[in-house]
């Protein structure tokens, strides 16, 4: 395995890690938004009125994309085992 081979399996896995984390951090924003401007609105400062939205919406999204986030990483797992593989010789 060459460098660039190694500098190529690393930018797939920062590509595929903001593939994965993207919807979630994108929910999260969303809704924390969402909720702020209804405390702004409504001058109610409740730390958990943030966090249990959140993670509800966080944890449905998780959900709805479990599948696509399990082959994205079996994809990419058996990528780098084909290459540990390849470089061991076996």
């Amino acid at each position: 395995m060459t460098e660039t081979d190694a500098i190529l399996l690393m930018r797939e896995g920062l590509a595929i890690t903001l593939l994965v984390g993207g919807p979630l951090m994108l929910t999260a924003l969303v809704v924390g938004l969402a909720v702020s401007l209804l405390q702004a609105l409504t001058q109610v400062n409740e730390a958990s009125l943030i966090f249990v939205p959140k993670l509800l919406a966080v944890a449905g999204v998780a959900a709805l994309v479990a599948p696509f986030l399990g082959r994205t990483f079996g994809d990419f797992a058996r990528l780098l085992f084909d290459r540990i593989v390849a470089v061991g010789g076996g």
